[in-house]
């Protein structure tokens, strides 16, 4: 588990690590520097990780959610339709490996430009 704090543009969220393989080997690799790509209300970049497709992973994921995705070695940051949702789901362009949540209002994020600087690292707790 842990805390990450996640820094694009004008925009700053923490958000909580799962306890899983892929957020132990992106954590192992921050801090992490890539710039934003936007894809409806999803932010991704490419980050230096290279983790194979989880048994859970899935292509549906909810709201403020953080994925890896296998295909691209790409950090995900989902907060609202991709251009693959139907309706109102929050559906990524293949599985990803759910790794992690937004703490707070994941919308903040729709402020992130394509281009933006995003910066990923550790925030130390207690």
């Amino acid at each position: 588990m842990g805390k990450i704090k996640i820094s694009a543009g004008d925009v700053v969220v923490q958000a909580r690590l799962y306890d899983n393989p892929t957020a132990d080997a992106i954590r192992d690799r921050l801090p992490i520097e890539g710039r934003a790509n936007r894809w409806g209300d999803e932010i991704y970049f490419g980050i230096p990780v290279a983790v194979e497709e989880a048994p859970d992973a899935n292509d549906v994921v909810e709201m403020g959610e953080l994925g890896y995705w296998p295909p691209g070695s790409a950090f995900c940051i989902f907060f609202g339709p991709t251009p693959a949702s139907r309706g109102e789901e929050i559906r990524a362009a293949s599985p990803v490996n759910r790794f992690g949540r937004v703490e707070g209002d994941p919308s903040v994020l729709k402020a992130v430009k394509s281009g933006e600087k995003v910066t990923v690292e550790k925030v130390q707790e207690g």
